[in-house]
């Protein structure tokens, strides 16, 4: 009865010895995943408390479920989650089919000059902070100095726009900004993918009589399906988690626009700064964390149930 167990372990210390080199050099990575990502899982507990910064937070009162009860009876709740859902949802689908166009018309560009001048000015934007983002937009719809006041609405007769007021213009502005920011990133990723697909299979298309859209539809697409996969499964299950720069910094924090703009993040910000509710500030965090781990869990089911469902056939 204990025969197997004791030859995983001499299994286990076997392979250890064996890829000893390995796993060194994996070590600086593996103790900042500990120290980044699970040593601070200790802190869900200050969701479940009433802190009090005199007692600490091991002896602060226990209030169970109290933070949840009031994120949730207020409206709060609905809003942030409502954003935030809806929002990485439409900049998953946007963003993918933006990027995966995009590298394939990049790709056939055949002057690698120009090739590289515009992967890089694609790119670019992924390595702006939030900050630049924000005055970048900010020098589009100022009120006063604005270009799209002062020179574009001018001329087809149309009276400036306080934009920084009016809510209803905010889903579009927020999505073309991730679009135009995150674009690049994935598009580099897809290009590298498309390029790594074996050139018989075109040529073999080409004798075929097919055209270029035949080819792309019939080969290029297909053969990108993994790894667009997994680029979906890896933002699904970030869906629950938004770009705070993005919501917080781009929009100038403005409070009209807070209907629109606000997500899970920037409440959880906010309820620090302002309300000072570390409490209820966890209580959100943690309903973002589990929500999207769920999420994870159920869409990757979903996937392997469809790549057997596919094999099948």
């Amino acid at each position: 009865m204990t025969t197997k167990p004791l030859t995983n372990k001499r299994t286990f210390w076997k392979q250890m010895n064996r890829y000893k080199a390995l796993w060194l050099m994996a070590l600086p990575g593996i103790i900042y995943l500990l120290l980044n990502n699970y040593l601070p899982m200790f802190g869900t507990i200050i969701a479940f408390k009433n802190i009090n910064y005199a007692k600490g937070i091991w002896k602060s009162d226990w209030v169970g479920f109290k933070n949840f009860e009031y994120l949730f009876s207020t409206s709060d709740a609905f809003i942030i989650t409502r954003n935030t859902l809806l929002y990485n949802t439409v900049f998953i689908v946007i963003t993918l089919i933006c990027s995966v166009s995009l590298a394939i018309m990049l790709n056939e560009v055949r002057k690698q000059l120009a090739k590289k001048f515009y992967q890089s000015a694609l790119l670019l934007p992924y390595f702006l902070s939030a900050v630049i983002v924000a005055y970048l937009v900010y020098s589009l719809l100022s009120s006063e100095y604005g270009f799209l006041n002062k020179i574009v609405l001018p001329l087809f007769g149309q009276d400036p726009v306080s934009w920084y007021n009016e809510p209803k213009y905010w889903p579009y502005i927020l999505v073309i900004v991730n679009t135009w920011k995150g674009v690049g990133y994935s598009c580099v990723i897809y290009i590298a993918a498309i390029v790594g697909i074996d050139n018989e299979y075109y040529e073999a298309a080409k004798i075929d009589g097919a055209s270029k859209w035949q080819q792309i539809r019939h080969i290029t697409v297909p053969l990108l399906m993994p790894v667009i996969t997994t680029m979906v499964l890896l933002s699904i299950g970030r869906i629950f988690y938004a770009d705070f720069g993005l919501f917080y910094q781009v929009p100038l924090d403005s409070g009209m626009l807070l209907p629109v703009t606000n997500v899970i993040d920037t409440y959880v910000y906010r309820g620090l700064l302002q309300l000072g509710d570390l409490g209820m500030s966890s209580a959100a965090g943690l309903y973002q964390s589990l929500v999207g781990f769920v999420l994870v869990l159920v869409s990757n089911a979903i996937v392997r149930k469809f790549n057997r469902d596919q094999a099948l056939f």
